[in-house]
């Protein structure tokens, strides 16, 4: 099994080195100084209180890879589009591209079974260049819960967490996800195939598309967020709102609004990734997890109100930050 991880940071290294010392063929596509300290000293990973050191192939040009069975994208989901065509010499007529992006996927409507059925979303795939050059029929959805970073370049440190749910966008348990499934089982992680990864895709998007933009307004952590009466009826409205748009396509929640809520809030004084990135002055993952949901309502023709206006106050609040164009 030969793996290519697009994007080897904190996510992506992480699974890396697990999967290395599982035995997989891997290889890491990176870049910068990160990319040198991998080449120079291997590719560190801090959990469990020890130290894990791979030297594993990578490099800046996938051409240098070669043909993959499974190419797994771990990049901020804004930056996918800007390397499809880079990514071709990775992609042979079985390679499976396994979409561990936050937010909603380019394949979201392939193989939807309704009216929307293959319709590209123009705000995490413009121009629908991923549908075209990725290939819907390739993908494998995959939910990514652990968190991590890189503390220097070469070296990730792993927070908590081992969960990578998989699953086809047809539903349908396939050998070629029960494969990988399999290979992350046996570095350690857990990556259980699911018959409806849409609904794991929502019920993280539900935290996502909430808290993360209300914290890059107040920079309030989560339990602040949660807690006070005013941010948690905002999260709530913009939550139900995006509940409505995919209970129409058929998507089950298998818990209520006030309990996602609440389990938000018990992970405690947390800042939300968008918050970061804007603190850091990073470009911000606004469009997969929050403009999407907009249009998604659009094409759906259901309002959401609270949802337009946080967007609108986000977006303008990027763009001053110069972390969103």
């Amino acid at each position: 099994m030969k793996v290519c991880i697009y994007g080897a940071g904190a996510i992506g290294g992480y699974v890396g080195v697990q999967l290395k010392r599982a035995g997989v063929d891997v290889s890491l596509v990176a870049r910068g100084a990160h990319l040198e300290a991998m080449k120079k000293n291997g590719l560190k990973l801090l959990i469990d209180g020890e130290e894990r050191v791979e030297h594993i192939p990578c490099s800046d040009n996938p051409a240098e890879l070669g043909p993959q069975d499974y190419v797994i994208v771990a990049l901020k989901a804004h930056s996918v589009p800007g390397v499809v065509d880079a990514m071709q010499p990775l992609l042979g007529n079985d390679t499976a591209v396994v979409t561990a992006v936050n937010g909603v996927p380019y394949w979201y409507y392939y193989k939807h079974g309704d009216h929307l059925e293959n319709k590209t979303l123009e705000s995490v795939d413009p121009g629908g260049k991923q549908w075209a050059g990725l290939r819907p029929e390739r993908a494998i959805g995959c939910i990514v819960y652990p968190a991590t970073e890189v503390v220097e370049p070469g070296v990730i440190k792993h927070v908590y967490g081992d969960k990578f749910p998989l699953g086809e966008p047809s539903g349908e348990i396939t050998e070629r996800a029960t494969k990988l499934s399999e290979a992350f089982a046996a570095g350690g992680m857990r990556a259980p195939v699911l018959p409806n990864i849409r609904d794991e895709l929502w019920l993280k998007l539900w935290g996502n598309l909430c808290f993360n933009p209300i914290s890059a307004l107040t920079h309030a952590t989560l339990d602040v967020i949660a807690s006070d009466p005013g941010t948690r009826a905002v999260a709530k409205a913009m939550m139900l709102e995006a509940q409505e748009i995919a209970v129409q396509s058929g998507v089950n929640f298998r818990v209520g609004v006030e309990r996602r809520i609440d389990g938000a809030g018990a992970v405690g004084a947390h800042k939300t990734s968008m918050l970061q990135d804007l603190e850091r002055l990073r470009a911000m993952e606004i469009d997969a997890l929050v403009t999407v949901v907009q249009e998604m309502g659009r094409l759906a023709g259901i309002p959401t109100p609270t949802l337009d206006v946080v967007l609108a106050l986000v977006r303008q609040r990027g763009q001053i930050a110069g972390c969103y164009n």
